[in-house]
């Protein structure tokens, strides 16, 4: 992580103190400034020995060589003090400085392991974005005549990754879109997520209905994954103003239209990818102005005190206005105000809009789909 804010420095090309390191410091010195004060009131060494403090104080925070720096001083001042008390402290001045000197280089080693491990977490963070971010790759903000956002919403504060996906594609047979949510988490999750988005990135283009496609993807799943492995997905698919879905196991999406939500579940329930799913499409016609949610079941499972966050009711008011990059905002704000910032699964979140015709003539309906609601 990288952290804000700046100190002046004192010395020309030096890097500004991080908050870590003027917390550690400021800790150290005020302990360092405490024992002074006490110690010179009442004239001995019977409080030196509390300096050997001040560089653990500094390790909790700072790196090894601002600790270093730390014990020297106190180290000079429990020097001076013992200095001060004359030849009477004999053996006891010298055991407290031993221990200073002893305390400074063991906080310094301490605050070395450290920052290695805080850098090794820091790689393993930084790797971790770039295979979600390779697997999750930014979409919209227009594709074909859709408006499009994605948002990803980690439950792990640490890292943001996990086994929801997204896609938006504009190819030959129109606007297609697949929201899925991986069984698991971690690094398997992210796999799976990474063999499911690659294959639809091919097969989008290649066949002409949404029913081939999720073949092609359940067969994907099905070589990759273990008996009790799965992944819920929906597709969906704009062409000329149509809209058709195919849902395998997975929420139905929202739709938003004149201030009421619909929820567009499938004619027929189907098993999620991996269970060779046989699904039946759902085709509705849009008008401009539409909004579509699609999201994974992490924002159905967000509750607080047993109680789900009400999507439904309160889609229209936080998605219904401005761009759908404005909506998901909105929805993010509110879903982890609802949960108090504690969320119990990752949440994918796509939300599209439809502006009407783009101003030619009108794009045929595919032949597949006639009838599709019925099939």
């Amino acid at each position: 992580m990288l952290f804000g804010g700046t100190m002046p420095t004192f010395m020309a090309g030096r890097r500004p103190l991080s908050p870590g390191n003027r917390a550690g410091i400021g800790a150290a010195l005020v302990l360092l400034a405490v024992v002074s004060a006490v110690e010179s009131t009442e004239p001995g060494v019977d409080y030196v020995g509390l300096l050997a403090a001040v560089p653990f104080l500094a390790a909790v925070f700072a790196v090894w060589q601002l600790v270093l720096g730390t014990g020297v001083v106190a180290t000079m001042v429990g020097a001076v003090f013992v200095g001060l008390a004359g030849p009477n402290v004999g053996m006891a001045g010298l055991v407290n400085l031993m221990g200073i000197v002893l305390a400074t280089g063991v906080a310094a080693a301490g605050a070395t392991i450290r920052q290695r491990q805080a850098e090794k977490i820091a790689e393993l963070l930084r790797l971790a974005a770039v295979a979600q971010q390779a697997v999750l790759r930014p979409i919209g903000p227009q594709v074909g005549a859709l408006a499009v956002a994605g948002r990803y919403i980690s439950a792990t504060a640490a890292a943001d990754i996990g086994g929801d996906l997204y896609e938006a594609l504009n190819t030959p047979y129109g606007v297609r879109i697949i929201i899925g949510d991986v069984r698991g988490k971690g690094l398997d999750a992210v796999r799976l997520a990474s063999i499911v988005l690659g294959s639809y990135r091919h097969v989008a283009y290649e066949r002409a209905d949404l029913k081939s496609i999720v073949q092609d993807l359940d067969r994907a799943v099905a070589r990759s994954v273990g008996d009790e492995d799965f992944v819920t997905a929906a597709l969906v698919e704009e062409r000329g103003g149509t809209l058709t879905i195919v849902n395998c196991g997975h929420p139905a999406p929202l739709l938003l239209r004149r201030g009421q939500v619909i929820p567009l579940e499938p004619p027929a329930p189907a098993p999620p990818l991996g269970f060779m799913p046989e699904v039946k499409a759902r085709v509705e016609r849009l008008e401009p102005g539409d909004r579509l949610l699609l999201f994974t079941d992490g924002l159905g499972e967000a509750r607080r005190d047993g109680e789900f966050f009400p999507t439904a009711d309160r889609a229209w008011r936080l998605l219904g206005h401005g761009t759908v990059g404005d909506g998901l905002a909105s929805l993010e704000t509110a879903l982890v105000d609802w949960v108090h910032g504690r969320l119990e699964d990752d949440i994918a979140l796509v939300l599209l809009e439809y502006a009407g015709p783009d101003g030619g003539a009108a794009v045929s309906v595919p032949s597949w789909e006639v009838g599709a609601a019925g099939s």
